[in-house]
């Protein structure tokens, strides 16, 4: 019999425990440990700051959906591991495994900028639900006064289609209640050029997002570092001086702190290595997937960027790890999966349009991609949303994504 246990129980945790369940006998036995008690669908952050999602809707408890399926939930900080005795260390205790799948997700870095974060700084965030909430206390108080807004993300961030999505939600928001006039809206980003995202751009987005800006008269400044926010405004590497009454800057990612106190498991900003099998190269039983693994720019850019990992990266990452997994117990041949061969599906919401987008690799040249515009997006947001929280909440991840 072997003990696998998941760490983490998001879009990466979530998957690998649910196809773990599925697919080996009863004998095995899957752990989940998660320092949340609940799934939160992460991409529905903007739309909970602007009150049109509460958090009941928009998340699940992950305790009767382990029950269901006969995986044992612990609900519990993870504080180290020690992978050559094969034993993880919790905020309540130890817990021993045969194989180890780190699905934890990053922590965020708000130290990486002065006065960046909502703990003691003066910036917003979109990346977990605690924070949308506190965002959205701010938003309606910025509502009573409204002024200046800087949305953006800063010196090596990735997830920039979440600050894209707020920003276009923003937007749409103010100008549906006749707001918009009284609120210049500006757009920081390291990306080099608008459109970016991350990846080096998919198709035309470098003119498809200009030409979007520049109809809405949103302000942009690519290919910028922040030196610093202060209470009222946000400072650029060349000194420019950015006012605002309300901003969100997306922070850069870094490894949770297990990692780091786990000698040898990740990079020096905290990141799991992984090879193609997506397993670690020196610890054999440890596996990873989704934003916690280690994969850098395959084209570094003038101001630094991460490689955004989005769920549905997320999902294959951990789809590939637990064949592995199963092939490793039931003595198979294995899988592997080239991270720069994988394939990006973003669907980009800006409140009552959007992006889609489908980049094949994710990184350019792309062999084939697919980038539209149109109201359409708006509702098939709504309509992933809905069916992916159902499908998560079910155990059914066996379906497409």
């Amino acid at each position: 019999m072997a003990k696998i246990m998941v760490v983490g129980a998001s879009f990466a945790g979530l998957t690998a425990a649910l196809d773990l369940r599925r697919e080996l006998g009863k004998e095995h036995e899957v752990v989940v440990i998660s320092k949340q008690e609940n799934f939160v669908f992460i991409p529905s952050m903007p739309w909970v700051v602007l009150g049109t999602r509460t958090p009941d809707q928009v998340s699940f408890p992950l305790k009767p959906t382990m029950d269901k399926h006969g995986i044992q939930f612990i609900h519990d900080s993870v504080t180290k591991i020690d992978p050559h005795q094969n034993i993880v260390y919790t905020e309540k205790g130890t817990l021993e495994y045969d194989y180890l799948f780190l699905g934890t997700g990053p922590a965020l870095d708000f130290a990486a900028v002065e006065g960046l974060g909502p703990h003691g700084g003066y910036t917003h965030s979109v990346c977990n639900l605690q924070h949308s909430l506190s965002a959205q206390a701010a938003f309606k108080e910025f509502l009573k006064n409204p002024g200046p807004i800087v949305i953006g993300a800063t010196q090596g961030a990735s997830c920039f289609g979440a600050g894209y999505e707020f920003l276009l939600n923003v937007e749409s928001y103010l100008r549906k209640n006749n707001l918009r006039n009284k609120v210049k809206i500006s757009w920081i980003t390291p990306e080099p050029f608008l459109g970016h995202f991350g990846l080096g751009g998919v198709g035309d987005s470098e003119h498809m997002v200009k030409k979007m800006f520049a109809e809405l008269d949103i302000v942009a400044y690519p290919n910028h570092a922040i030196q610093k926010v202060e209470k009222d405004q946000v400072i650029l590497d060349d000194g420019t001086q950015i006012p605002f009454s309300y901003s969100m800057l997306i922070p850069p990612f870094i490894g949770i702190e297990a990692v780091f106190n786990t000698p040898g498991l990740g990079n020096d900003k905290g990141f799991i290595p992984v090879t193609s099998e997506y397993r670690h190269p020196n610890f054999s039983n440890i596996f990873a997937g989704g934003v916690n693994v280690a994969l850098s720019p395959k084209e570094p850019t003038p101001i630094p960027t991460g490689v955004p990992k989005t769920g549905y990266m997320a999902e294959h990452m951990a789809k590939t790890a637990v064949k592995n997994i199963i092939a490793e117990i039931n003595g198979m041949p294995h899988v592997e999966f080239n991270p720069y061969d994988m394939k990006a599906l973003c669907i980009l919401d800006s409140g009552d349009a959007g992006i889609y987008m489908i980049a094949d690799p994710v990184f350019p040249p792309q062999k084939n991609y697919t980038l539209q515009y149109g109201s359409w997006v708006h509702g098939a947001k709504i309509a992933f949303e809905k069916y992916f929280i159902w499908k998560m909440k079910n155990g059914f991840t066996n379906l497409p994504i």
